[in-house]
């Protein structure tokens, strides 16, 4: 017991541990509100009113076509996603003296994996807008290009008729259009005797 007179005296010891306790407690605090701070985000630019933001494709975001036809250096070329026939035409040498590109759309974008045939033209008797009247076309092997000239088949079509064959290791049978995504029984019907596998 402790008289009136006397106080508690942790001793030197003691006296260095409560400190140590201390400084240990406010540095961990310290620690605690520092981490526990917001980080700010970078703020992106606001676009004005009427334009949009154009989007970019990365360095490694590219397409690989086969050019192919009268062209000076033909092949398999890769190219940056989102470029278009002319590009694919350009990489390739450009056409050659006197050539012309024939059915191509030179606008449109390129495909992964297709192929460009520089310079084909339609058959003698057939219509710009109908080369397959005289010609069978190859749903394995035809390009976008070639798939839009048939009736009925747009852009859109002509790439899901494109990702069917990739997805189902291509066309075994005719009967297989009416898989396709947009194809119906009116559409097979006129489209059936202008294609094959």
């Amino acid at each position: 017991m402790l008289g009136n007179g006397e106080r508690f005296d942790p001793g030197r010891p003691g006296t260095r541990l409560l400190i140590f306790v201390g400084v240990l407690a406010a540095v961990v605090a310290g620690i605690y509100a520092w981490r526990s701070q917001p980080v700010p985000e970078p703020l992106t630019p606001p676009t004005p009113a009427g334009e949009t933001t154009p989007i970019t494709p990365s360095p490694t975001s590219r397409v690989t076509v086969y050019v192919t036809g009268k062209v000076r250096d033909p092949g398999v070329l890769a190219l940056p996603t989102g470029s278009r026939v002319v590009d694919a035409i350009t990489a390739a040498g450009g056409m050659k003296k006197g050539s012309e590109p024939g059915t191509l759309n030179l606008a449109r974008r390129l495909v992964d994996g297709e192929q460009i045939i520089v310079g084909l033209r339609s058959p003698p008797g057939a219509s710009p807008s109908d080369p397959t009247a005289t010609n069978i076309l190859s749903l394995n092997s035809a390009t976008p290009d070639q798939l839009e000239q048939l009736p009925g088949v747009g852009e859109v079509l002509a790439q899901r008729i494109i990702e069917y064959r990739d997805t189902h290791g291509g066309f075994q049978t005719v009967e297989q259009l009416r898989e396709v995504s947009g194809i119906g029984e009116r559409k097979y019907a006129e489209l059936k005797d202008k294609v094959s596998p």
